[in-house]
């Protein structure tokens, strides 16, 4: 990311003049006002822009993620920008969730630089550190929601192109833990019996119903504003089970904060009553 140069003034304002007149957000030449950096780390590039865009039309804040060549794709499992502008545009609109608006993909002609354009919230944290002691429940509660609402889509010919975990993805994380530290077995002689148990039951996974997971569904990437939540950093969005994402949310937070994650996460997903098996995924899903 050191290598990554952001586009100059007059460039960016070219490309957000396109997006937003797309948009039919608006009638005449954007102006960019401000532009500041993201005060919190991202793996992309990323900034905060004002603009004004047109007579009539009211003055934006947007945040821009750029693409860079070299970003690490984590064997796979995460994805670019232009994916990530898929999953908005065919995963998330038809939905109308509490998602940042997405307004388009920008890019410079010139530079090449490429940039995901969606709605800035000013007032937002991570909701991992809200002070709200119901912003993890309610984020437990919105992906309960979502996983829901998407059971059905999977199949959906309009969504084929998401990522879809299946064995070889499910053990190459376990073969790539045990070389890794399995050499250490004086430290952690419990990962290799871990990554051999894991891998005889992946067909359990393989099993349980799928249904569209976030990825990375972790308080970090969920901005938490007035009491809501909104989602963000869509790049590792796939077909997988559900309890993925909720083992990433609740992951090292204490138990009683984990079991009303919990118990929301039933109630939204399933009206309060969990299927036979829910506690066996949840616990693969861990690993």
């Amino acid at each position: 990311m050191s290598s990554f140069r952001f586009p100059s003034q007059e460039r960016l304002a070219v490309g957000l003049t396109r997006v937003l007149r797309r948009n039919g957000l608006s009638n005449g030449n954007a102006v960019v006002l401000n532009r500041r950096p993201n005060p919190f780390k991202s793996t992309f590039p990323t900034e905060i822009v004002t603009c004004h865009n047109g007579p009539g039309h009211e003055t934006l804040r947007l945040f821009v993620k750029y693409r860079t060549g070299g970003f690490d794709g984590v064997f796979g499992h995460r994805r670019d920008i232009s994916y990530e502008a898929k999953v908005y545009r065919k995963v998330l609109q038809p939905l109308h969730v509490s998602t940042p608006t997405f307004y388009g993909l920008y890019k410079d002609d010139e530079s090449g630089a490429e940039g995901l354009i969606i709605e800035y919230l000013p007032r937002g944290s991570p909701a991992s550190w809200s002070r709200d002691p119901q912003a993890m429940t309610r984020s437990a509660r919105w992906i309960g929601r979502f996983h829901a609402a998407n059971e059905k889509r999977v199949h959906d010919a309009r969504l084929q192109f998401l990522r879809r975990y299946n064995a070889e993805y499910y053990r190459g994380w376990a073969r790539r833990t045990n070389l890794l530290f399995g050499q250490l077995n004086s430290r952690f002689p419990w990962i290799p019996p871990i990554c051999t148990s894991f891998q005889r039951l992946i067909p359990r996974l393989l099993r349980a119903p799928e249904t569209i997971i976030h990825g990375e569904f972790f308080g970090s990437n969920i901005v938490y504003q007035n009491g809501m939540s909104w989602p963000v950093d869509w790049q590792s969005t796939a077909i997988a089970v559900g309890e993925i994402d909720l083992a990433a949310l609740t992951h090292s937070w204490p138990k009683k904060v984990v079991q009303k994650c919990e118990r929301e996460y039933a109630r939204a997903r399933w009206s309060g009553r969990a299927p036979d098996g829910f506690e066996d995924t949840l616990e693969l899903a861990r690993v």
